[in-house]
């Protein structure tokens, strides 16, 4: 695998979590092979997060979550592996897996391929240089030009000789500047010899050896193709990513779930391209300069935005202009009075607005309105359902550690037995994600596409209202239970939230799949129609030339016939149904086909 580009087209339409789509692409087969055979795989528990996020309910095996222990571990089998194989110093080994991105594979195949060109690229030298200085018992620093003991004096494989003392500068200097250290070379400028790990920590302070060896570390994740940081605050967990199973969505140990392309919020169905897009709109300035053009007018002298708060036409630049100009037709004021209509009206207005005069000033104003008008719906729902899964996940928690166990003992009910009530906290919580997402699908969904914008709208608010029904039954009804006496209805109670959370769990897995598929089926009837209409257009020609209409009529109702045995559409929600998929009743709305 050259790229993760690569890696992401291949990936393009599986899924994870609570909404699994069962196909895979057939080219992810070959990628997952790419640079496997010299990493392990370690164990994680999902215990701790299952109960808080939907997407890591079901096992997940594409992705392994890694503390510090585990990177340190991997990088000493790594080390250990390399040494055993190429029978070279551990030092050595080190140096050659940070030049190659911590891959074994890598290494032997290099290494083995032309070992004179590896070693000269990373700086090893295949014997140490010999020198005669070795035999005096002082020698002059090139660095300082001071004169020290031998044994105050090291030097690399190399043989170039400086104090310890300068040597100590260098490297602090090296490990200051940052992850740089890792590959550093010998102090003479003509050299390239590498300066292994066992020699840096031997020179430098306490402080700047867990520096270093910090700098080691994450270099393992982040010259790891594979192997990335948790985005969440704080969280020194890392996450390797393995290509075959499921979707970049991953859930950390630390709780958060995120997407593995982009390093985002988990925002499936919607894909990377759109969450950044919407990411930079949410903060970038162009929103305010549409603010700035829907709400105020620039000064006719030193042209300042000034918004305006009264009810009066007549406009004060503020110092040190001080401009008296007409809000309506930003004509200087001193050309106002009574014989243009008073103060609180402006015919010269209207006479230049017919004359089209400010066409092209209020054309631009209106389209800045109704873009700000349009973001701000968008951006509202979005926001909305961000905060409503917030407070979902809030009382998903006080369910888990207070509320169960409440009802458990006013229900007369074992803990096992209200598993019901935290499937649907979960399936709320997911629900919310997934729709707070969709208003960013909708946002870019081209205007000009009516038919996918009505199937969208539709989709999104069948699967919307599926879930209000759901939050308000789990969030409401349950409090009639939770203070009392065990009661009757709490079977009906139970059939009824678990019918509420089945129906909206297919909901949206409907709107899901259907985003994920970029509406495609919305194109299907299209294609229909122009089959039709074409076969028709066929039949009527024929019958125009002399040939019998009858004729035509046969190829045109054969070609109907056709497309009738592999879709149908509902007359309820207009949805193109796949007789392979179902042909009795709509997969989305459920209503039987008539």
């Amino acid at each position: 695998m050259e790229s993760e580009d690569e890696m992401q087209d291949a990936w393009a339409g599986t899924s994870d979590g609570e909404f699994v789509n069962e196909e895979e692409d057939e080219e992810s087969d070959a990628l997952a092979s790419d640079d496997d055979n010299d990493e392990s795989d370690y164990g994680f528990d999902y215990s701790n997060v299952d109960d808080l996020h939907p997407s890591s309910r079901l096992p997940q095996t594409n992705f392994t979550i890694l503390s510090e222990k585990d990177i340190r571990q991997r990088q000493d089998e790594a080390v250990s592996t390399i040494t055993n194989f190429l029978s070279i110093s551990p030092a050595d080994a080190g140096v050659l897996l940070r030049h190659f991105k911590w891959s074994v594979s890598k290494v032997n195949d290099e290494w083995f391929a032309d070992e004179e060109r590896v070693r000269a690229s990373v700086g090893l030298l295949e014997k140490p240089a010999t020198s005669k200085r070795q035999t005096q018992t002082e020698m002059t620093c090139e660095i300082c030009f001071e004169v020290h003991p031998f044994e105050k004096m090291r030097a690399p494989r190399c043989g170039h000789y400086f104090c310890e003392t300068c040597w100590t500068g260098y490297i602090h200097t090296a490990i200051n500047d940052g992850p740089g250290c890792l590959t550093l070379r010998c102090a003479d400028p003509s050299c390239g010899s590498a300066i292994g790990e066992d020699m840096v920590l031997s020179l430098v302070s306490t402080d700047d050896q867990q520096k270093y060896m910090r700098y080691l570390l994450r270099s393992y994740v982040e010259d790891n193709r594979k192997v990335k940081w948790c985005p969440a605050p704080g969280c020194e967990y890392a996450v390797e990513f393995q290509p075959g199973v499921g979707s970049y969505d991953l859930v950390c140990k630390c709780g958060f779930n995120f997407c593995w392309n982009c390093r985002e919020e988990a925002h499936r169905p919607v894909d990377c391209e759109t969450v950044n897009k919407w990411i930079l709109k949410n903060c970038a300035e162009s929103e305010n300069m549409n603010w700035i053009l829907a709400n105020s007018k620039p000064c006719p002298k030193c042209k300042r935005p000034i918004e305006k708060n009264q009810g009066c036409m007549h406009i004060t630049c503020t110092p040190p202009c001080k401009f008296e100009f007409c809000w309506l037709c930003l004509g200087a004021w001193t050309d106002h009075g009574e014989r243009t209509g008073g103060f609180y009206a402006c015919n010269r207005y209207e006479t230049a607005k017919q004359e089209g005069v400010y066409d092209e000033a209020e054309r631009r104003r209106e389209m800045a309105k109704n873009s700000l008008e349009r973001y701000t719906h968008y951006y509202e729902r979005w926001a909305t359902n961000e905060s409503s899964r917030a407070k979902a996940l809030a009382d998903l928690q006080d369910m888990q550690n207070v509320q169960i166990e409440k009802l458990s003992v006013t229900q007369c009910q074992p803990v096992s037995q209200l598993k019901f009530v935290t499937d649907a906290w979960l399936q709320i919580v997911e629900c919310r994600r997934v729709l707070k997402w969709t208003y960013a699908y909708g946002y870019y969904l081209p205007e000009n596409e009516h038919t996918k914008r009505q199937f969208f709208e539709y989709s999104q608010g069948e699967a919307e209202a599926g879930l209000e029904r759901l939050h308000q039954c789990a969030e409401k009804d349950l409090l009639t239970f939770l203070g009392g006496t065990p009661t009757s209805s709490f079977n009906d109670f139970r059939t009824k939230l678990a019918g509420l959370t089945s129906v909206t769990k297919t909901y949206f897995e409907n709107l899901v799949r259907a985003l994920e598929n970029n509406l495609s089926d919305v194109d299907i009837p299209k294609a229909a129609a122009k089959s039709s209409s074409s076969s028709k257009a066929s039949g009527s020609s024929k019958g125009r030339g002399g040939r019998p209409k009858v004729g035509s009529s046969k190829s045109g109702g054969s070609s109907r016939s056709g497309e009738e045995s592999t879709h149908w559409s509902c007359e309820h929600c207009t949805y193109a149904n796949t007789t392979a998929a179902s042909s009795i009743v709509c997969v989305i709305c459920n209503h039987a086909r008539s």
